[in-house]
């Protein structure tokens, strides 16, 4: 049997009592241009905010930061404006009060490690004696402690969360040959054209102070090849020496490869979890993720309620829901919904102030925030075990998408059925919809 202390999204777990040298967390939220996949969801919404088995989508990374012992500080870093925030900051601030939560808005957007660069002062305040970075579109179990452990024995420079995936998907990720006695990495490379290991980047690293020096190299690198490539006059030579966008994968962790620094703690598959959040889609196997896994490691966090509710579910404490409603599994609904006599909701995420009509289901779906189903209505996405082989399939030329997306405000007139499309914010339906995009 598989055995670990788990440590995933904060709750439940005890601190350590033996003193721990202090950490940072920093979580790259990306910016306003990033994202646009996963629209119509994010053009009311950004999408780090995006609420997932409960909660927004950046909180599991924060709570599962906070739980670890030594943990002084955690930041958001991206180019959003920094009044999106702070609402999400307070909370934190409130739900976790021995931590101190900022927000850092580089200027422009700088890649995955420019922005790091840029406010290494800010990072390194503190004397942080481990950086944590992560990125915002995941959903994990995020094993931070046992990370931690492995990356303090074995003195390193840094180490990648890894994972194994299947060989066939293996290419859309970065890559990890890892050595299997020293877990030292001997070679990475961002989305390959061949197959080169089924070990793949989870966007979670760990770093010593000195990584700064690296990215600093990295940066000087990447001027002296634009001069080399592009002839630079004096003019744009300048220019260029102002440009701190660094990747952190392609500059800075292939550069690490050669020099033995770089590990990877590759995840424990009976135990942990992993997958990207690109697509509204993604939401839902997300959010099925997090509640299976809460099921077992944080029971509190899912609801109970009068009516009929099959595991793993969570019902915010405002929602309004019938007794004769049969709700999950892997269901989340949100803030101030309406549920009615006789729905059925699985694989689903209802969002704020969502009203569901008497004998309706919502299966396989994300409705938008003031959403409202009517009577008898059918919104449903292709059945979970599906998603996979339809992941790239088109019809008439546009690609299928495999659930069903409500913007904000869609109103769904009575015995409306809704199958695997895509509808824009503030759209009334009056007819059956199937495999479209409606704009």
């Amino acid at each position: 049997m598989i055995a670990r202390c788990v440590g995933v999204v904060g709750d439940g777990v005890t601190r350590s009592t033996t003193p721990q040298p202090p950490l940072k967390g920093v979580i790259l939220v990306g910016g306003p241009s990033t994202g646009t996949r996963f629209r119509p969801l994010s053009m009311d919404l950004p999408k780090p905010l995006f609420p997932i088995a409960g909660r927004p989508m950046i909180h599991h990374h924060a709570a599962a930061l906070a739980a670890l012992a030594g943990m002084r500080e955690i930041l958001l870093m991206g180019f959003y404006e920094e009044r999106i925030f702070d609402r999400f900051l307070d909370d934190l601030r409130n739900e976790f009060p021995q931590i101190a939560f900022r927000y850092l808005r580089e200027y422009r957007a700088l890649g995955t490690g420019g922005g790091l660069q840029h406010f290494s002062s800010e990072l390194l305040r503190g004397n942080p004696a481990h950086l944590f970075v992560m990125n915002a579109d995941i959903a994990s179990s995020f094993p931070l402690r046992e990370m931690l452990v492995d990356h303090q024995a074995r003195s390193a420079l840094a180490t990648v969360l890894g994972i194994e995936t299947d060989r066939s998907e293996a290419r859309q990720f970065g890559c990890l040959v890892v050595d299997p006695e020293t877990a030292a990495v001997k070679h990475f490379v961002e989305k390959p054209e061949t197959f080169i290991s089924n070990v793949i980047s989870c966007g979670v690293y760990l770093f010593n102070p000195p990584i700064f020096d690296v990215m600093s190299e990295a940066i000087a690198a990447r001027r002296a090849t634009l001069q080399d490539e592009l002839a630079l006059d004096a003019e744009d030579v300048q220019a260029s020496q102002q440009d701190e966008r660094v990747n952190l994968e392609v500059d800075v962790l292939s550069r690490l490869t050669a020099t033995g620094q770089l590990f990877a703690h590759v995840c424990v598959p009976q135990i942990d979890f992993w997958m990207q959040i690109k697509t509204p889609t993604s939401t839902i196997p997300a959010n099925r993720q997090y509640l299976q896994y809460f099921r077992e490691h944080a029971p509190r966090k899912l609801s109970r309620t009068e009516a009929e509710l099959i595991s793993p579910v969570y019902v915010h404490p405002s929602a309004t829901v019938h007794p004769t409603a049969r709700i999950g599994p892997n269901v989340s609904i949100g803030p101030r919904c309406t549920i009615g006599k006789g729905v059925r909701v699985r694989d689903a995420i209802l969002l704020d102030q969502v009203d569901v009509k008497n004998d309706a289901a919502v299966l396989s779906a994300v409705v938008g925030w003031e959403g409202k189903i009517g009577a008898w209505c059918r919104v449903e996405g292709a059945p979970a075990e599906s998603n996979q082989a339809n992941e790239h399939a088109t019809h008439k030329g546009m690609k299928i998408p495999t659930a069903t997306i409500l913007g904000k405000n869609v109103t769904l007139a009575n015995e409306i059925a809704v199958r695997n499309c895509i509808v824009m914010p503030h759209k009334e339906i009056k007819t059956s919809c199937h495999n479209e995009i409606l704009m």
